[in-house]
């Protein structure tokens, strides 16, 4: 039984002098947005895998990501991607989500499918290719004041295939200009992440190729600019932890796009590579939590082979299981160990807080909030998957 469990881990914890109520009230907090495209029918640059039940619409993303909420609860916010999840009267749609106990999260521009965007957006030579990329960003700002949105959240493809093919300094003024356009147009509670790639589409060089080239055009905007850290978008063997703890220190940090790879952006489930890396991330989170207090936890995934909902369920829990492990960190010890040098003792205080299993202690916390403590299985029992497919 989980209880027994349970109890054999708060003694533990407690002899750390750790609060163990405190971590339960943290991880009751704990705030996980997923995305609208993350319910669709996905695949890679080869083939798009079918899949029963698949949403039709936007709303019938919403229903997913209701029920997502309803077996975690810890997943109240959706993001939506424009023009992907267009519809003809926003205020519907904001309504609908309410009824269903969520809300619209993130709003993500799309200025890369176009063919207009085939040499860039805000980095094109073309000004009528770059106006026309502010435009659908003004649009998608006033979707986020429709929806109650406070996100706009920021890709972009732009890059070069081969040497030579556009000037650097260029198009990077062209992207501070485009930007400082958007940026103008928010308002004192809104904020726009800007994300980062360091490759593909665009092989040769891409135009914000990393967390500096990001960070340093939010330095230039203002406040209401941020970083958004994708894990999937970093060269092999990138120190991300690392770059979220100087981030966090320089209240840079404002969210993340979770995924996790092997490769290359393999979108694959977070936590599922290497989950003693996201583990250390999110110490870096809960070292800072001050600062941390503002930065959006989003899902970027596209499951191509897993079922959607099931999936995204699957994502939540493990984004929840390295929380908890990062909350149980002995930070006294920690810090004592660092600062006497004692190099041994500081990295067992992380490996021992990772090796525990948290599992009972998660299993209480969604007891105690009304939920399954296994959301998973209750996913499967619920029936849910049988009526979307009858349904749609």
């Amino acid at each position: 039984m989980h209880e027994d469990a349970y109890k054999i881990l708060c003694k533990k914890l407690a002899s750390k002098g750790l609060d163990v109520e405190g971590i339960k009230q943290r991880l009751k907090q704990q705030r996980i947005e997923t995305p609208s495209w993350g319910y669709s029918d996905s695949g890679t640059r080869f083939k798009v895998f079918k899949q029963p039940g698949v949403p039709r619409n936007v709303f019938e993303r919403l229903e997913d990501a209701a029920f997502v909420h309803k077996m975690t609860g810890v997943a109240p916010s959706v993001a939506l991607h424009i023009p992907w999840d267009a519809t003809d009267d926003w205020q519907a749609l904001r309504q609908f989500a309410q009824e269903l106990g969520i809300e619209i999260g993130a709003i993500n521009p799309n200025v890369f499918q176009d063919d207009c965007y085939k040499l860039g957006s805000f980095a094109n030579e073309d000004p009528g290719v770059r106006q026309r990329a502010l435009e659908h960003h003004f649009e998608c700002i006033e979707i986020m004041r429709l929806t109650g949105s406070k996100i706009l959240s920021l890709w972009y493809a732009d890059g070069t295939n081969y040497p030579g093919q556009g000037d650097f300094r260029r198009r990077k003024r062209y992207f501070l200009d485009c930007l400082e356009q958007v940026y103008t147009r928010l308002k004192g509670d809104e904020r726009m992440l800007i994300e980062y790639k360091f490759f593909e589409p665009a092989f040769y060089h891409t135009d914000i190729a990393d967390w500096g080239i990001a960070y340093s055009f939010a330095i230039k905007l203002g406040e209401q600019a941020q970083v958004l850290v994708d894990l999937g978008h970093h060269p092999q063997g990138t120190n991300i932890e690392h770059i979220v703890a100087f981030l966090l220190d320089e209240g840079k940090l404002g969210g993340f796009h979770f995924n996790n790879r092997k490769y290359a952006d393999d979108d694959l489930t977070a936590g599922s590579i290497n989950p003693y890396e996201l583990f250390l991330i999110y110490c870096e989170l809960v070292a800072d939590e001050k600062s941390a207090k503002n930065v959006v936890y989003m899902i970027d995934q596209s499951h191509n082979i897993k079922p959607k909902v099931e999936a995204m369920i699957q994502t939540i829990m493990n984004l929840q299981t390295a929380y908890a492990k990062a909350l149980i960190v002995d930070r006294k010890t920690l810090t004592e160990a660092q600062k006497a040098g004692d190099v041994v003792t500081a990295e067992q205080q992380l490996i021992s807080a990772f090796n525990t299993d948290v599992e009972p202690l998660l299993a209480q916390v969604r007891t105690e909030m009304g939920i399954s403590p296994d959301p998973l299985s209750a996913y499967k029992s619920s029936g849910y998957l049988e009526k979307i497919i009858s349904k749609r």
